[in-house]
């Protein structure tokens, strides 16, 4: 019932990352009803049954019959099952839980918000510094663990000097600023050695697709192509098998 509730919560937590991604974008508060971005038309509690309205209304807004964004359904289905994996594999205390379902939320907009506009928003990756001092603090008294702390803390200062050099020495165009920010919450989250997996999974996978849409001339050879959704990426990836693949690296170079 626990893991059922999770997803669900996830489900309605995506439906909010997705109205806050294009209220944040156009400047817009959060406060007020829902409203199609089109047509401007108020949306009744049967247009925002996270997955299901946009399954039931075939993706057209019920009044101007516009399409709705595939987005929206993909979001909140990924936020959910984000959700229930984080919880069901990592929730250990109800502060574990609370941080790391906070993180789940400022990830998933992170990761759409600068796919979408190119940019990470300040308050979102500052929220995630901040929750993951206050975590790891937490974390060091509670369990008197100062190896932890100080492997996060040292994390997080190396990846931040590792991508200010970058970020210096290509004079910002080699990556935003956004992203030197952004590591060092992936420090502070992940410590060591998982930040060292999360960086490489985050530059290979960026690799990866950039050559590809090089070849298939997705995109012209001028065009910006977001950090972002990598670090992300290898963030969550690096949490859940960052262990294994060191464990896996090391056995097979020895």
């Amino acid at each position: 019932m626990d893991l059922l509730f999770v997803f669900l919560l996830g489900l309605a937590v995506g439906s909010f990352i997705n109205c806050a991604i294009y209220r944040v974008h156009i400047k817009k508060s959060m406060e007020g009803t829902s409203f199609c971005p089109h047509c401007k038309h108020g949306l009744s509690a049967k247009d925002l049954v996270p997955v299901l309205s946009w399954v039931f209304l075939l993706g057209r807004c019920r009044y101007c019959k516009e399409k709705i964004s595939i987005q929206y359904p993909l979001v909140e289905l990924a936020t959910g099952i984000l959700f229930f994996s984080f919880y069901y594999f990592s929730a250990t205390s109800l502060i574990t839980s609370f941080y790391l379902l906070f993180v789940v939320s400022l990830l998933t907009f992170i990761f759409v918000y600068d796919l979408k506009h190119y940019i990470i928003p300040d308050f979102a990756v500052f929220s995630l510094i901040g929750a993951s001092l206050l975590y790891r603090t937490l974390q060091f008294f509670m369990e008197n663990n100062a190896e932890i702390f100080l492997y996060s803390i040292y994390s997080a200062l190396g990846a931040f000097l590792l991508f200010f050099f970058i970020f210096y020495l290509t004079k910002g165009k080699g990556m935003g600023f956004g992203d030197v920010k952004y590591v060092v919450f992936m420090g502070l989250f992940l410590g060591f050695p998982q930040i060292i997996v999360g960086l490489f999974l985050s530059f290979f996978l960026g690799a990866i697709i950039g050559l590809v849409l090089l070849l298939t001339k997705a995109k012209k050879m001028k065009s910006q192509i977001p950090f972002g959704p990598f670090l992300i990426t290898g963030t969550i990836l690096s949490y859940f098998f960052g262990e294994f693949l060191v464990q896996w690296y090391l056995n097979f170079i020895i």
